[in-house]
């Protein structure tokens, strides 16, 4: 089996950027092992240019910001895509429903494989920054803890690799994606 963690948000508006820090951090700090190749991505604000790479792939983990109303910054949901709960207002992430639609039209064109989504409440959106809010900041270790744990029932183990602190990542996460995408 092939899964994709895809980390989807905007690292210039504050936390709107913990899916692709929290990859990166995922990546630097761990090695998988196991019977599935885990791929993980830089899935930016792509959107719907992402289907042709989630075709590809038999299992999905979208790592992005949620909203849920009345709750407190830095609250983690990890969920099915499919039995999306109550409390949570997935669109794809805090402040666009674009990732919502482009996995809707993959549901309508039959691509879309089964899919988990792992979302932190933000605090901070509207800012131009490369920074996360305390609150995101200190939800790192519980969205470490259930992803790896998700993994292991799926047969995948986690090596860590290297002692990684996620204030390191932040600010190189933008070059990250320039080298994954040759810019």
């Amino acid at each position: 089996m092939k899964i994709l963690i895809l980390g989807i948000g905007n690292l210039l508006f504050g936390d709107e950027g913990i899916g692709v820090h929290f990859i990166n951090y995922i990546e630097k700090k761990y090695a998988f092992e196991g019977e599935h190749q885990i791929d993980l991505i830089d899935g930016g604000t792509l959107a719907q240019r992402l289907i042709p790479i989630i075709v590809d792939y038999d299992h999905l983990i979208v790592v992005d910001t949620i909203n849920a109303p009345g709750v407190k910054a830095g609250e983690v949901y990890f969920f099915d895509f499919d039995a999306v709960p109550d409390a949570v207002d997935w669109q794809g992430s805090a402040h666009e429903v674009e990732m919502l639609q482009t996995l809707n039209m993959m549901d309508l064109a039959g691509d879309r494989p089964p899919t988990m989504i792992m979302g932190v409440v933000p605090t901070v959106i509207e800012i131009t920054e490369f920074s996360l809010s305390p609150a995101v900041s200190d939800a790192v270790p519980l969205m470490e803890t259930t992803l790896l744990g998700y993994l292991r029932s799926l047969g995948m183990d986690a090596v860590q690799k290297a002692e990684v602190d996620m204030r390191t990542i932040i600010p190189n996460s933008f070059r990250a994606a320039h080298d994954a995408y040759h810019i």
